[in-house]
C-alpha cells in the first residue's frame, strides 16, 4: 500500500501561481526577484492557514534558483531547486519560535547567519509564529536583524502582528495576507477533486470552504476527511453530515413559518435540530447568517455578497422576495440579542424559544403599529378608563384630556390633576385661535408706505385685543423693538420662548399688521435680541458704581454730604 499523503501537504503550492488569493503578495515579489530588490527582512502576517510560512517558501527557492523562468517562477531544474524539493538544502533554514524562544536561540541563529550559503546567492531563515519570542529574545535579535550579512535574508510569519515590538516591525517590509474566500477556496478543492479523480458536487465544496473560514490548509483537511467518510463521491449531505453542519434547509424552513406566523412548526423544528446534537447557540448565529444573506439578496448590487453554491443561490433569491427589510432588520435585532444574552440565561432552551416566538410575532406587530398610526384620531379618544380615586369613589375620564401629546398637538392646555378627576376639560386652543382676533385683510394689491411707529402701534393694538387670551404674549408684544429694511420688517423679542408663543399666532399678527397699514407687501421677521451678560455685583463699591451709573445725581448727592455705606 502506498504511504498516504494528505492534502494540505501533497498540494501545497510549490509556486507563486499556484497560490490561492494572495495574488497582491505574489506579484509583488516577485517583481522585487525580477528588480532585484530584494529586502533583508520580511513580516508575513496573516491568519492560520492563508500561505505565510508557503509563499516564504516559495520566495526562498525561487531567489536561489540557477535558472528562474521567464515568469520568475523556480525552474524545478537545477541543483539548488532539486535540494528545495528533496528538502536536503542548505540555504533555507526553519526556525519555530514557539519552542525556541529564548536568548540562548536566538544567539545560536545569529552565530549561524555568518556562515555562507554553499549553493546559490542567500540563506533565507524562515522564523515561524515569531510573536512568541520573548522580549529579551527581540532584543537580541535587533542588532542582527537590522544589518545582517549580504548573503542572509530573514522571512517572519505570524498569525498575531500587534504582539511584535514596534522596533521589529520598522525593520522589516509587511505583508498582510488575505482571508481566502469561500469561492475561491472551493475553486482550488474541485482542481484537487479532478486531481484526485474524486466527483464531487459543487454545494459539497462550498459547505467545506465556508467551514475552513478562510484557511486553505483547514478546507484540504476537511476535504480528506468527507472524502473518507464519503468515498469517491462527494456529496452534500454527506458533507454536512460528516462536518456536523446545520442543513440550509432547516433555515429556510424555519423563515418560512416566521412569515406564516407558525409557531409550534418552529418549536418542534428546533426540537428536532437539538435531537439531531446541534449547540443551541451555534443554532441561533446560524439564524442570523441567514437573515444577513437574504439580506444581501434583496439588492441586485450585493448579491455578490453571498458565498453560496449557485443552487442554494436561487433558494435565496426566491425567499428574499417574500421578506420585506423591516421583517429582516427587525429579525436580525431579535437574533443578535438572543446571541448576546445566550450565555448568561439560566434556561437556554426557553431563552432561544422566546426568541423564535418573538420571530414569529414580527408581521402582527408591523400590522399593529401601522393601525395605529393611520387610526383616526376621534376612535383613539373614543376608549374611557376609570381612575380610581379612592376606595369608594371613581371617576370617567376621557384619555384625550391625559395625553400630553394629543393635547399638545391640538394647542390645548395640559389639564391640571384637579381639573382631570373633576372632568373638566380645558378650552381647546384651536378654538381660541380660530376667534383670536377679527380684523379685515387687507387687499393683497394694497402697497402704502408707512412708518416704523406706525408698525409699533399696530403691534400694541394687536397686544390690547389679545390680553384676555393669552396674557403672557399681549406683555411680550406692548414694547415692541422694531427695525425696517425695506419690506422686511424685524421684530426683535427678548427670549427663545416668546419667538415660539408668538410663532403659534404668526399668521394673525401678520395679517393685523398688514391691515392696519394697508401694505400686503411686507414680512414680518422674529428675532431673538441678544443680551449682553452683566458682570455681578458683589462688594458695596460695585454696586455704588452702579447706582450712580444708572443716575449721576447720586454722585453729587454723595459728594456734597460726604456719604458712605
Amino acid at each position: 500500500m502506498d504511504n498516504f499523503i494528505v492534502s494540505a501537504r501533497k498540494y501545497r503550492p510549490a509556486d507563486f501561481h499556484s497560490v490561492v488569493g494572495q495574488k497582491s503578495i505574489t506579484t509583488t515579489l516577485k517583481n522585487a526577484i525580477k528588480n532585484k530588490h530584494l529586502a533583508h527582512a520580511y513580516l508575513f502576517c496573516g491568519p492560520r492557514g492563508v500561505g505565510k510560512t508557503t509563499c516564504a517558501r516559495i520566495f526562498s527557492k525561487t531567489i536561489n534558483c540557477f535558472h528562474p523562468t521567464a515568469d520568475f517562477e523556480a525552474c524545478n531544474q537545477c541543483e539548488s531547486c532539486k535540494a528545495f524539493d528533496e528538502n536536503r538544502s542548505y540555504n533555507i533554514h526553519e526556525l519555530d519560535a514557539a519552542s525556541n524562544n529564548s536568548v540562548e536561540d536566538i544567539r545560536s541563529l545569529t552565530d549561524q547567519v555568518r556562515i555562507p550559503p554553499q549553493i546559490g546567492s542567500y540563506s533565507v531563515y524562515i522564523i515561524d509564529e515569531v510573536h512568541m519570542l520573548s522580549t529579551q529574545a527581540f532584543n537580541a535579535f535587533l542588532k542582527t536583524l537590522e544589518e545582517p550579512p549580504r548573503h542572509a535574508i530573514f522571512v517572519l510569519a505570524t498569525t498575531e502582528k500587534h504582539k511584535i515590538l514596534p522596533t521589529i516591525l520598522s525593520r522589516c517590509q509587511i505583508f498582510d495576507f488575505n482571508r481566502i474566500t469561500v469561492e475561491g477556496a472551493a475553486d482550488y478543492l474541485a482542481y484537487v477533486a479532478k486531481c484526485e479523480n474524486i466527483e464531487a458536487e459543487p454545494e459539497a465544496l462550498n459547505i467545506i470552504a465556508q467551514k475552513a473560514d478562510g484557511a486553505m490548509r483547514d478546507a484540504l483537511s476537511f476535504f480528506d476527511q468527507v472524502v473518507s467518510f464519503a468515498g469517491n463521491k462527494l456529496t452534500y449531505k454527506a458533507a454536512i453530515d460528516n462536518l456536523n453542519v446545520l442543513d440550509y434547509d432547516y433555515y429556510f424552513k424555519l423563515t418560512d413559518f416566521f412569515l406564516n406566523e407558525k409557531i409550534a412548526d418552529a418549536l418542534l423544528t428546533f426540537d428536532e435540530i437539538l435531537d439531531n446534537g446541534f449547540d443551541a447557540q451555534h443554532f441561533v448565529t446560524g439564524i442570523g447568517s441567514h437573515f444577513r444573506d437574504l439580506m444581501v439578496c434583496r439588492n441586485p448590487e450585493t448579491v455578490k455578497l453571498l458565498e453560496v453554491g449557485a443552487g442554494i443561490k436561487e433558494k435565496y433569491l426566491e425567499q428574499a422576495k417574500k421578506c420585506s427589510i423591516d421583517f429582516l432588520y427587525l429579525g436580525l435585532n431579535i437574533v443578535a440579542k438572543c446571541d448576546v444574552e445566550y450565555k448568561s440565561s439560566s434556561s437556554k432552551r426557553l431563552h432561544v424559544e422566546l426568541a423564535l416566538i418573538e420571530l414569529c410575532y414580527i408581521i402582527t406587530n408591523q400590522k399593529k403599529k401601522s393601525e395605529e398610526l393611520i387610526k383616526p384620531v376621534s376612535e383613539k379618544s373614543e376608549t374611557v378608563k376609570n381612575v380610581q380615586v379612592n376606595q369608594n369613589t371613581s371617576v370617567e375620564i376621557n384619555p384625550q384630556v391625559a395625553v400630553r401629546k394629543t393635547s399638545l398637538a391640538r394647542g390645548s392646555a395640559m389639564p391640571s390633576l384637579r381639573d382631570a378627576i373633576e372632568g373638566k376639560i380645558p378650552e381647546q386652543k384651536e378654538e381660541i385661535k380660530a376667534k383670536l382676533i377679527d380684523f379685515e385683510p387687507v387687499d393683497v394689491d394694497a402697497n402704502e408706505s408707512f412708518t416704523i411707529v406706525q408698525i409699533q402701534s399696530a403691534i400694541k393694538l394687536f397686544a390690547e385685543k389679545i390680553k384676555d387670551a393669552k396674557p403672557r404674549v399681549s406683555n411680550g408684544l406692548t414694547s415692541p423693538a422694531v427695525q425696517i429694511s425695506g419690506n422686511k420688517i424685524y421684530f426683535f423679542l427678548p427670549n427663545l420662548t416668546l419667538k415660539d408663543e408668538i410663532g403659534l399666532i404668526y399668521s394673525e399678527l401678520s395679517g393685523y399688521v398688514k391691515s392696519q397699514i394697508k401694505n400686503a407687501k411686507i414680512e414680518l421677521i422674529l428675532e431673538v435680541k441678544a443680551t449682553e451678560i452683566q458682570k455681578p455685583i458683589f462688594s458695596q463699591g460695585e454696586k455704588l458704581a452702579y447706582l450712580i451709573e444708572k443716575n449721576a445725581a447720586l454722585q453729587e448727592l454723595k459728594d456734597v454730604f460726604k456719604l458712605d455705606f
